[in-house]
């Protein structure tokens, strides 16, 4: 077996499917309050019609909240390897 080379480092994924799981979690706690931060600021249409536009803001910020979520993790992860392979930046 062979040592692994700097190569080898760079080609591992920066994020597993064990932590978009559970990266799911914040997520899901975010597009709740989103959803009930945006129902209230939604005009005096029915109440399904209001739950209904707050739930399509929450989803496209929700979606949003996931890339920097996901951004902030793959950042961490790369800058923890190269600190512990002495990469310099």
């Amino acid at each position: 077996m062979s040592k692994a080379t700097s190569t080898d480092h760079d080609q591992r994924k920066l994020v597993s499917p064990i932590w978009i799981v559970l990266h799911l979690i914040p997520t899901a706690i975010f597009f709740v309050f989103m959803q009930h931060v945006c129902y209230h600021h939604a005009p005096d249409w029915s109440e399904f019609n209001k739950q209904l536009a707050g739930a399509y803001t929450a989803l496209c910020l929700t979606g949003v909240f996931w890339m920097c979520l996901q951004g902030f993790h793959v950042t961490l992860v790369d800058q923890h390897r190269r600190k512990k392979a002495n990469i310099p930046s």
